[in-house]
């Protein structure tokens, strides 16, 4: 077995975290405030007039009752992206909004047997019925509007997995690894980041194993992965620093953690770019 890391580069220069400006017309500066992290992985607050219509990445964004939205860039998203927004006088804005791009570690392995790169059949119809309960738990959306409470640390911890690497297994490029990992024993507390409303509970994906979904409002849900309890129910509200989950060992792991991912839709997020840094 051939083990190789390396960076894949997106572009030649980062500059890691930093907040990138958005180029707004004078009118559209004065009726539409955007802010957030603009960096592949990154999510934005806006705040618009009441009423309009936005619409981001072919998804029409949903407004609070004060005109406030979120939106969020994936992993691998481009250097540029168009915000629209249609004010209710019936005038229109388009908003160029540049991306900061990013560098992941990429790790090579080869010469694994070939049934630790591609899963059996059997398996593989679990998989898909775990996806198909992962698809029709993000497909409920709701236009409550949580995601504007500043998040917090679910669990803290020693961090062991940070978003965006990503391994290729005998020359076959894995998924990335899109959540952070913190590692803690089996049994260690897991409290909801924002408040919110439970929409999976699974006890024993393939991947995941115990797992827990939380809708924070607007298309945007944490996912928490490989956990030995689940204390709460499908449908129940949470608020935020509630006691939800406990951390496991369970699914594909190697040792106790906590997986925690966040999507946007189809963007995935990375949670540390919502939380202030890791508590000592």
């Amino acid at each position: 077995m051939i083990v190789k890391t390396a960076c894949f580069k997106a572009v030649t220069s980062i500059f890691a975290g930093a907040m990138l400006f958005v180029s707004l017309s004078t009118q559209a500066a004065d009726r539409t405030k955007l802010d957030g992290r603009f960096i592949q992985g990154g999510m934005v607050i806006g705040q618009t007039e009441k009423g309009a219509k936005v619409t981001f990445q072919d998804h029409e964004l949903l407004l609070s009752d004060e005109g406030q939205f979120v939106f969020g860039f994936h992993r691998d998203a481009p250097e540029s992206q168009n915000l629209t927004i249609t004010y209710t006088d019936g005038s229109s804005e388009t908003i160029p909004i540049a991306i900061e791009q990013r560098e992941y570690n990429v790790q090579r392995i080869d010469g694994l047997p070939s049934k630790q790169v591609s899963p059996p059949e059997e398996i593989m119809v679990r998989i898909r019925d775990d996806n198909r309960q992962i698809g029709e738990a993000r497909a409920n959306i709701t236009d409550e509007d949580w995601y504007l409470e500043d998040f917090i640390w679910p669990s803290v911890g020693p961090i062991s997995g940070i978003y965006g690497s990503q391994r290729i297994l005998n020359g076959q490029p894995r998924q990335p690894h899109y959540g952070i990992d913190i590692a803690l024993p089996t049994g260690s507390p897991v409290v909801a980041p924002a408040s919110g409303i439970i929409r999976l509970v699974h006890d024993d994906m393939y991947f995941s194993g115990g797992t827990l979904f939380l809708d924070h409002g607007a298309g945007l849900m944490s996912a928490f992965l490989h956990l030995s309890k689940i204390h709460v129910k499908e449908g129940q509200f949470v608020k935020q620093g509630e006691l939800i989950a406990d951390i496991g060992a369970t699914g594909r792991v190697t040792g106790a953690h906590l997986d925690w991912r966040i999507n946007w839709f189809e963007n995935r997020i990375d949670p540390a770019l919502l939380v202030p840094p890791m508590p000592k």
